[in-house]
């Protein structure tokens, strides 16, 4: 089954009549016309036909068939059955679509000698586009002009430079838009060349309405007129604003008379500032019914209560200016100075007698020895009389001889009084490296391998006899 038998089948009441009217755009759909289809062929988008024309015929293309187009008829208010609807004649055949090539090639250069001549009559008009019928037999002069132009001069010099019949059809600046095409400030192809077909007037108002700013620049589209798309959410805006109260541009208060600035529709808020101060305040719509119900009773409210914008929640009242002079005295700022600088005089009195101490100790090897012991874990060893331990033969004192060196290098002892250790029984101390001594008045004991420096010389003996050294 092919469309055509398709479309014969639908469940309309007249399935032939869905055919009857065809929409046809010349142009590149700069303009666009109704047509009778009388052999009811089927005519598929973008295929180009031949219809009746001027003293001739013209080549155009299928833009709308179907029911759809009476849906267009409905719009326009074209009547379906008016007998001065043209017909389309046939498919175009390929020397029809040579000739419509051939006289859309002469279009640009037509319109610049048109504009030339145009220019030399001193019109006030503007020629913006020419559509040459397919045959050359033809000639539509598009122009816009802001008042009543006399151009029956222009005409006879037009037909006679191109030998056409001339026709004048004026056009609004929108159309002029349309026809030129174009990209809006939106990104997108404008709507005027795309699909917009009527164009209502547009006014400042609807700027108004949406909270938008007076900017001729940014309002205006390429026509210079204000933008189409103004009007698109104006129905909405307008539903938006029937719960926002009236007679709301001013509120009494005790500061003053607070003036409207302008409506949040989005997050219902209503901007108020009051007067001697540039401060802006949203209010909520609850709130402004309620200032201005207080008011009709003859109150005025203290404060406006505005709503915190972050947290959508009514903001607390900010503390008003309190004069504090005379309060605070020169002399606690003085006494907190004072405290604050000797505390730091102590402070660093303190780090000069811990540094100076801590020089005296690295100059003095007896507290060194002794800072090292104590920071090993070990615990000093008290002065007075030694207790005597197990030792080996017994070595007098000479007090002006060296020890020879053992292991390492000379160490040399803490000098001050020599003391005498007290003579004892001599005994072998065991050879056990890893055995302690024993501790005595229950205090802890140097480690085994430490043993203080001694300048006193060997004691006399073999020397080839060596010492076993717990």
């Amino acid at each position: 089954m092919n469309v055509h038998d398709w479309l014969m089948n639908l469940p309309f009441s007249d399935p032939e009549s869905n055919c009857k009217i065809v929409e046809v755009s010349f142009n590149q759909g700069s303009r666009k016309e109704f047509y009778r289809n009388p052999t009811l062929q089927y005519f598929e988008k973008g295929e180009l036909v031949t219809i009746e024309g001027v003293s001739g015929f013209d080549v155009g293309e299928v833009s709308l068939s179907g029911e759809l187009v009476r849906m267009q008829l409905k719009k326009k208010g074209v009547d379906e059955f008016n007998p001065e609807i043209k017909k389309i004649l046939r498919r175009s055949t390929e020397k029809e679509i040579e000739s419509f090539e051939k006289q859309k090639a002469r279009q640009k250069e037509a319109l610049i000698k048109s504009r030339v001549i145009a220019r030399g009559l001193n019109l006030q008009m503007k020629l913006s586009e020419i559509e040459f019928q397919a045959d050359g037999k033809k000639a539509t002069f598009f122009y816009t002009a802001d008042d009543r132009v006399d151009f029956r001069e222009l005409i006879r010099l037009l037909a006679g430079e191109f030998k056409v019949k001339v026709e004048m059809r004026q056009i609004g600046i929108r159309q002029e838009a349309g026809k030129m095409g174009g990209i809006g400030s939106c990104g997108r192809e404008l709507c005027c060349s795309t699909w917009l077909t009527d164009f209502s007037s547009v006014t400042t108002t609807a700027a108004r309405y949406q909270n938008l700013s007076i900017n001729q620049t940014k309002l205006s589209g390429q026509c210079g007129r204000l933008k189409c798309c103004l009007n698109y959410e104006l129905d909405t805006y307008l539903d938006a604003l029937q719960s926002f109260p009236d007679n709301a541009d001013g509120l009494q208060t005790n500061k003053g008379m607070a003036t409207l600035v302008k409506k949040d529709i989005f997050k219902n808020l209503m901007w108020y500032v009051l007067p001697d101060t540039n401060k802006q305040y949203p209010l909520t719509i609850a709130r402004v019914k309620e200032i201005i119900r207080l008011n009709a009773r003859g109150e005025r409210v203290e404060e406006l209560q505005p709503v915190d914008l972050t947290t959508n929640k009514e903001q607390e009242i900010e503390p008003q200016f309190v004069d504090v002079v005379g309060q605070i005295s020169l002399r606690t700022l003085e006494k907190n100075n004072k405290r604050r600088r000797d505390n730091e005089r102590n402070n660093n009195q303190r780090g000069n007698t811990q540094s100076q101490q801590r020089g005296n100790n690295q100059n003095n090897p007896q507290q060194r020895m002794q800072g090292g012991q104590q920071g090993g874990g070990q615990q000093q060893r008290p002065q007075g009389p030694q207790q005597q331990r197990p030792q080996g033969p017994q070595r007098p004192n000479y007090p002006n001889q060296q020890r020879p060196q053992q292991g390492g290098g000379q160490q040399q002892r803490p000098q001050g009084p020599q003391q005498q250790r007290p003579q004892g029984p001599q005994q072998q101390r065991p050879n056990n490296p890893n055995q302690q001594r024993p501790q005595q008045g229950g205090q802890q004991r140097p480690p085994q391998n430490f043993r203080p420096p001694n300048n006193n010389p060997p004691p006399p003996g073999n020397p080839g006899e060596e010492k076993n050294e717990g």
